[in-house]
């Protein structure tokens, strides 16, 4: 709620500042509770709205009441031109009425207007209400213009920007084209999708989303959908679905009403042009795949290729059939959505789409009729992971039982990335996913032969074409498991084409793709049989709508898991479990997992596939280096799937290098004195001028090389090297003194816990939100310093570690 808890007459000057700051709200008018007039108008008072305001949320239609009694009993329309519009407001929306829907109010006969304009009893309340509310629930076509003030801000703001105009007569609604109709899909899911009588969890099991609703609904006029071949249309008071011929040859359809009678429905589209203009109507169509749910979207595969990545992936096809393969390949998308991967392609006759969906042939279909480049019945539902190849139009299954046409076919594809667990799942936050991919025929086929990889869909697109089409080239988008991830070790063993070709790109240059992460095209020459190993990539960005070459990837496998980084760090585990100053927690080894390694005071319940190492004085180095190297260089979305591996001598008689990560760590852990002892701190009580003697001086001793005598001497009885003072660089040196400041700047303040990580500081400093999450920033500005300068000292830091971390081989 925009303006909760604040008094009416406070909302009134918000409501001026926030959204009518253009125009003269200062006119008291009777009584009437706001008014906003235009501030250049000549010769008389042009004013633009009268309203009606409350504190609290208040129905429509009462204030509407209200306003309307007090403007009757004051004949403020016969000494001043009335308004554009009446309204009202509250503190968490606003609504507008043409003033001339209401008018005929004000002149009915044998009216009582003397009545108090605020008492809902009176008999004229009741009537003047009843009237309102028919022109707002009845007009055609409706006439009432609601906004909230949070979610609908901007469409508020232009709403009052096109209509507020002195002079202007007819009410302007909000434009729909390319750039908007999604947001405003968005807006229709909150308001119209929950009054249409359909239970939305069965119509999904049965392929029905309600973005075909909503573009029934967007390409209409006067409430009847005119491009009649969408797979829903709206029929003025209902919509239709399911069209068919019965079994007594007649045509039937499905039907879906309006819970509440239409007036969500007319209510929210009162706000906007439709249709759109007929030049975005294809556009829209065809990026049908933006209105489907983020869960059927996994599922499906129902993820729209960008068009420069298309024309890439053609060229790259190009290179490897040769300049002439659109005539000499058949091509055959077998996840096809509404087609757009075919775009560009000249030989129809050479052209297969199957698509899961109804709906989607149905959009191909119609973009045929308008110039798409196919033929209609190459263009056929089909379930690539659960039908038989029997049921292929007879040409398609002539080329694919032909061996060899069959050696002539290029499966070109975009298949659907939905595996059966994500990020949240890994994490301990989200349920695993399982039934996504694993209730269809080629998982169960496959399973045994391909392992955990079948949990991935793509995997098993790839699976079924290289078993079930032998000799047919293969053309996909995908991640790149395939080539990396050791959950794909069995995959490669059976998969055994060989990658002719390969390009990576971001994958958050693919709408409704979330995650910095690269996605590849292959070209794979399934008649060549050899295991994956090694290959040079080709990267590019999206650069104003164009592809750009931005370097090459040299794309390693690494099957053998003793290679692996976690391989090398448990051979320091302790045996026993004691005398412990912290634990380090870390999961796989790649970028993708860099948050997930982190250290604590202790093991708490860590939720997750994580490995809990605790840290002594013993293994303190290598788990300081193990971190910093994982840490160091920032994950980004070209080397998130670049795996960590096993070291090669040399690091063990590095010093530099090894105070250097020791450095680095330091002033990164999650250790919190709110959690037990900080052994942690890595300064005296003399260099930071604090008040009291810290209760572990482990650190502090282990950087100087003399234990300092205290309770928690017994953490060095089992020590097996002796200590030795730590030499830093001067890189090391300066984020000493970064941190040494601002340990400083914290035990200057009141009171604080002399024994605080550096945790506990920028908690202090910071603070948190509401839900628990520490702030950004602080409102110290000083303290904002200091943190800035210790960030920047680290960030020199790691950029000098990193070129050790390729060095010793922890990345190739």
């Amino acid at each position: 709620m925009k303006y909760k808890n604040i008094p009416e007459e406070e909302i009134k000057n918000k409501v001026t500042r926030d959204f009518f700051q253009k125009f003269d709200c200062t006119r008291i008018l009777g009584k009437i509770d706001f008014a906003v007039k235009a501030r250049a108008a000549l010769h008389e008072d042009v004013y633009l709205l009268w309203a009606e305001a409350k504190q609290r949320p208040a129905d429509i239609p009462v204030m509407l009441a209200q306003l309307v009694l007090t403007i009757g009993k004051a004949r403020t329309f016969d000494e001043i031109l009335p308004p554009a519009f009446l309204g009202c407001y509250d503190s968490e929306k606003i609504a507008f009425v043409p003033y001339h829907e209401i008018q005929d109010i004000f002149y009915q006969n044998d009216f009582n207007w003397n009545v108090a304009p605020s008492n809902p009893d009176t008999k004229e309340f009741r009537q003047v209400y009843t009237q309102i509310k028919q022109i707002i629930e009845t007009g055609i076509p409706q006439q009432t213009y609601l906004f909230y003030f949070e979610k609908d801000d901007s469409e508020l703001r232009r709403f009052i920007r096109n209509n507020f105009v002195a002079g202007k007569s007819e009410t302007a609604k909000i434009k729909i084209d390319k750039n908007n109709f999604i947001s405003i899909y968005n807006k229709w899911l909150d308001t119209v999708q929950p009054t249409i009588a359909v239970n939305w969890d069965i119509a999904k099991k049965n392929n029905i989303i309600d973005g075909d609703f909503y573009l029934a609904d967007l390409l209409s006029a006067h409430n009847q959908t005119i491009k009649d071949k969408l797979s829903v249309l709206l029929k003025t008071n209902c919509y239709e679905t399911n069209r068919r011929v019965n079994d007594m040859g007649m045509f039937s359809s499905d039907r879906a009403d309006f819970s509440d009678s239409q007036k969500a429905h007319s209510q929210f589209w009162a706000k906007y042009e439709r249709p759109p203009l007929e030049i975005y109507w294809d556009y829209i169509v065809e990026r049908r795949d933006l209105l489907v749910p983020q869960d059927v979207r996994e599922r499906k595969g129902s993820f729209f290729t960008p068009q420069i990545w298309v024309e890439l992936s053609q060229r790259y096809i190009a290179d490897v059939l040769g300049e002439n393969w659109q005539d000499e390949y058949f091509v055959w998308d077998c996840a096809a959505g509404t087609g757009n991967l075919l775009a560009g392609l000249t030989n129809k006759y050479n052209l297969w789409a199957s698509t899961l969906d109804k709906q989607d042939v149905d959009v191909i279909h119609d973009r045929i009729r308008n110039g798409a480049n196919l033929l209609e019945n190459h263009v056929f539902q089909f379930d690539f992971l659960n039908d038989s190849f029997d049921k292929l139009p007879e040409g398609l299954k002539k080329i694919i039982d032909s061996p060899p046409l069959r050696k002539r076919l290029l499966i070109y594809i975009n298949p659907p990335y939905a595996e059966a667990g994500n990020s949240k799942q890994r994490t301990g936050t989200g349920e695993n996913k399982g039934k996504t991919t694993t209730t269809n025929a080629i998982y169960n086929r496959y399973k045994g032969t391909i392992g955990k990889a079948t949990n991935e869909l793509f995997a098993q697109f790839l699976i079924r074409i290289y078993s079930e089409i032998p000799t047919a080239t293969i053309a996909n988008f995908s991640k790149l498991k395939n080539l990396q991830s050791s959950n794909f070790a069995d995959f490669r063993k059976h998969f055994r084409a060989k990658l002719e070709k390969v390009f990576l790109i971001p994958a958050d240059t693919f709408d409704n793709v979330d995650g910095q992460f690269p996605i590849g095209f292959f070209v794979w020459n399934t008649e060549k049989k050899e295991m994956f190993e090694e290959i040079v990539a080709d990267v590019y960005l999206k650069i104003t709508e164009q592809p750009v070459h931005a370097g090459q990837k040299t794309i390693v496998c690494h099957d053998n898991t003793d290679v692996f980084i976690n391989k090398w760090i448990v051979k320091y585990k302790k045996k026993k479990q004691e005398h412990n100053i912290g634990v380090l927690i870390t999961d796989a080894g790649d970028f993708q997992n860099q948050n997930q390694v982190f250290i604590l005071n202790h093991e708490k319940k860590i939720k997750g596939h994580k490995i809990i190492l605790p840290i002594d004085q013993n293994n303190l180095i290598q788990y300081c280096i193990y971190f910093a190297v994982r840490k160091a260089i920032p994950a980004d979305w070209l080397n998130d799937r670049d795996q960590f591996l096993y070291p090669r001598d040399g690091w063990e008689n590095d010093c530099e290098f090894q105070n250097d990560c020791l450095a680095y760590t330091l002033f990164n852990t999650n250790v919190s004195v709110k959690e037990g002892i900080n052994h942690w701190i890595p300064f005296t009580e003399q260099e930071i001028a604090a008040r009291e003697k810290f209760e572990s001086h482990f650190m502090i001793s282990f950087l100087s090389g003399k234990i300092i005598r205290n309770a928690y001497t017994d953490l060095f009885e089992q020590q097996e090297k002796p200590l030795v003072k730590r030499e830093f660089s001067l890189e090391a040196q300066a984020v000493f003194d970064a941190g040494r400041e601002l340990w400083r700047y914290y035990h200057a303040q009141k009171n604080i816990n002399v024994n605080a990580a550096l945790y506990d500081i920028k908690e202090y400093f910071q603070g948190r939100k509401d839900n628990g999450k520490m702030n950004n920033k602080s409102e110290d500005e000083h303290y904002n310093e200091l943190i800035g300068n210790l960030r920047e000292n680290l960030k020199a830091l790691a950029a000098k570690i990193e070129p050790k971390v390729y060095e010793y081989e922890f990345l190739n």
